[in-house]
């Protein structure tokens, strides 16, 4: 009887390690901790959005008018965001590309209901964890299984036909399409909220391991895959969050270390000047959103890191080359007139520069002490609806 009862326990004890305390390896826990207790605006917007995602059943991957050349609709597909019909010749291919012009084609396929879904995980996890009310997590594991469990509407875990271009490479995806997949990065930082819901069963998280666990593989090994992690720019440092995000997710640390330790001197270094300028970002034509958006990548990067007690975000080359040096570059610019800004940003100058500002407080977070908060302070108000106040 003891050697039974022993084992019941060790069977119970490992059945429910995967519902510990939730650990997000990139939202500040202890602002969405004060927001569980002290009602905000922030908080109070999140679950009206949540309550608003009860309702809504998501379109999948197999809901797509349009079936990818392998012939399985389980593969996502999506289209180029920057790529137009030719205008010099009758069917429009190849397509050709009009930097920072989106072409509204792209909600035809799996772009947008990959979004949507994963916002709608995002904001009913966080639901979740704010009430403890276990509809909002009943929500999200419905959605979760849909996704990517259910046999007949789960998506296949590649992007062999991500960021395609019409009249171009065959109809196979880029490198560029592993960038539609970042959001998953968020979506597992709500997942870690639902990991103490009952709904969220022990199937459920080993079903979402094998799933990562397979797209990890298929991102390190493919030949997309590497594709993606060759590039020099913003879409290199993404490759990167992601792989390490996943690798977290699954378990295999090992991965995550290594890729932290070879960041600084493989992307910051490398795409980061002296002087603190991103050139790559700022040759387009929304040279600072690209830059602020690279920036993001980076501050990700570091808090993932931050919570293995690994430091990239004080790295800083013989030349000065580092995430602060590139923060600094961009400061003047803030609080400024698009027409005062000597590269271009054809739109969105107002958005990016609120983004900016989130950039610097999250960096005062990753500081021994505060240094950007008399600018951040200028332009953001103490508190908004803004979801960056709850979980930043």
């Amino acid at each position: 009887m003891k050697k039974i009862s022993f084992t019941i326990i060790l069977i119970s004890v490992i059945s429910c390690f995967y519902q510990s305390q939730a650990q997000p390896k990139i939202w500040n826990m202890q602002t969405i901790d004060i927001a569980r207790t002290t009602a905000t605006e922030a908080s109070k917007a999140l679950v009206r959005e949540a309550d608003k995602n009860l309702d809504i059943k998501i379109v999948t991957v197999m809901d797509k008018p349009m079936t990818p050349p392998s012939g399985d609709k389980h593969d996502y597909m999506s289209m180029g965001r920057y790529w137009w019909p030719n205008p010099n010749t009758a069917d429009g291919l190849p397509y050709i590309r009009k930097d920072g012009v989106v072409n509204p084609e792209i909600d035809k396929l799996d772009r947008i209901p990959l979004a949507k879904f994963t916002r709608s995980v995002y904001s009913l996890s966080l639901a979740y964890y704010l009430t403890g009310d276990e509809k909002y997590a009943a929500k999200a594991v419905e959605n979760i299984r849909i996704w990517f469990i259910n046999k007949n509407t789960r998506m296949n875990p590649n992007m062999n036909f991500g960021q395609t271009i019409p009249g171009r490479n065959n109809g196979k995806g880029r490198g560029e399409g592993v960038l539609d997949t970042y959001s998953l990065v968020e979506m597992l930082e709500g997942v870690e909220l639902i990991k103490t819901s009952k709904k969220f069963t022990r199937a459920d998280h080993d079903a979402l391991i094998t799933w990562f666990d397979t797209y990890l593989n298929w991102m390190l090994s493919s030949e997309i895959g590497q594709e993606e992690q060759s590039a020099a720019n913003n879409h290199g440092i993404a490759f990167d969050v992601q792989v390490v995000r996943f690798a977290l997710f699954t378990g295999k640390d090992e991965i995550a270390k290594k890729f932290i330790s070879e960041f600084a001197e493989k992307r910051i270094f490398k795409q980061i000047e002296p002087n603190g300028a991103q050139p790559l970002e700022l040759a387009r034509t929304t040279a600072f959103g690209y830059s602020v958006f690279n920036l993001g990548h980076m501050i990700d990067m570091a808090t993932m890191a931050k919570s293995l007690h690994m430091d990239i975000f004080s790295s800083c080359s013989n030349d000065g080359r580092s995430i602060t040096k590139a923060i600094e570059f961009l400061l003047p610019y803030s609080g400024i007139s698009a027409n005062e800004f000597p590269y271009q940003q054809i739109k969105d100058w107002d958005k990016v520069q609120k983004e900016f500002c989130w950039v610097l407080r999250r960096a005062d977070t990753l500081s021994s002490k505060p240094v950007y908060k008399d600018i951040y302070s200028k332009y953001l108000p103490v508190t908004g609806k803004d979801n960056n106040y709850l979980i930043y």
